[in-house]
């Protein structure tokens, strides 16, 4: 199952605490679809899957937001 995240036009800390709220409603090996416009997800969102070890899949740019795959580990 994927599941997105709408976290366009959040600001820092918002998008990563979506994605660990969201992330805690998924089965393991579901995928979070997270699309964030703030300059700063990607970076945070990468260390905080590193840190709860879960996996990023892809990122990916799309015009003004960026587009994140988590994968839920454990």
């Amino acid at each position: 199952m994927t599941k997105t995240l709408d976290a366009r036009g959040m600001y820092c800390p918002g998008p990563v605490m979506e994605t660990a709220k969201a992330m805690k409603q998924l089965n393991v090996g579901d995928v979070l679809e997270i699309l964030a416009t703030d300059p700063a997800a990607k970076p945070d969102i990468e260390a905080w899957a590193r840190r709860t070890g879960n996996q990023v899949l892809e990122v990916q740019q799309q015009g003004e937001a960026v587009r994140i795959l988590v994968r839920k580990l454990k």
